[in-house]
């Protein structure tokens, strides 16, 4: 059964950073496309960041330059390091892997 499980969120003041974690289970992430997304309150549901099997990155414009995706294999965990955090990242950040998704892990970030 594959499960995902999102941690690290947090309040955290504008400019500050946090680093989210999502550890798979029942699927190996080296082998498999894994992406953030977040979900604002009152919005629609976004894409924020992707890794290929071969470990290309991609991002929303929103986020490039102050987000980074990564993938630790030995761990079978994804991580998202985000820096220079401003109020509009906040949200529901959940990770994905086709249809499967987890419960999310919610970002504040005070101005």
């Amino acid at each position: 059964q594959v499960q995902l499980v999102e941690s690290g969120g947090g309040l955290v003041q504008a400019g500050g950073s946090l680093r989210l974690s999502c550890a798979a289970s029942g699927i190996s992430v080296y082998r498999l496309g894994i992406d953030w997304y977040r979900q604002p309150p009152g919005k629609q549901r976004e894409n924020v960041a992707a890794i290929s099997p071969g470990g290309a990155t991609n991002y929303a414009d929103s986020v490039k330059g102050r987000f980074t995706i990564s993938r630790d294999n030995a761990k079978n965990t994804i991580y998202l390091q985000m820096n220079s955090l401003r109020p509009e990242d906040a949200a529901v950040y959940f990770c994905n892997h086709l249809v499967h998704w987890g419960k999310g892990t919610l970002v504040t970030v005070s101005s």
